[in-house]
């Protein structure tokens, strides 16, 4: 990873918050000139530190009323087998996110169903179901909100 100065952090700050502001909006923000800060935000890229501007969505407005997390354990740990399933379950449209762990359980899954029937057959068919999955445990999510915050080992 290369060195970033001040300028690309304050940018990057900025971005985090909302991706969506026009690059003459973060150049004010910044200080520079809007050359200046769409060169930036294109060295940003092509260095790979940013990968892409996402939008958040409203999930209950599109009828995912219920959230939750599904702790998984696999029989086995073959990276053949953590690939495949890793692959079938971000193919899947109620997955939200996916993170594979180390500890107790190898997977945990970020899921938005439409209603409680939703969530009890998506389990049986795409987690019970599969051979390689020998525990589970479903929790409901309450709230979910996101951090708009840069990680604080980068001492902005």
């Amino acid at each position: 990873m290369r060195n970033l100065d001040q300028l690309d952090l304050d940018i990057l700050a900025h971005l985090f918050r909302d991706a969506g502001m026009t690059n003459k909006d973060l150049a004010v923000l910044v200080g520079v000139a809007p050359s200046t800060c769409l060169e930036r935000v294109r060295k940003l890229q092509q260095d790979g530190v940013l990968k892409g501007a996402h939008c958040e969505v409203d999930h209950q407005a599109l009828g995912g009323h219920i959230q939750a997390m599904v702790s998984l354990q696999l029989a086995r740990h073959s990276r053949q087998i953590i690939d495949a399933f890793r692959d079938a379950i971000l193919a899947l449209p109620e997955v939200i996110s996916l993170f594979h762990m180390g500890g107790k359980d190898d997977f945990l899954v970020h899921l938005c169903v439409a209603d409680t029937e939703h969530l009890r057959n998506f389990v049986f068919d795409h987690f019970t179901s599969r051979e390689e999955v020998v525990h589970l445990e479903t929790s409901l999510v309450f709230e979910h909100r996101f951090s708009r915050s840069l990680p604080c080992f980068l001492n902005i």
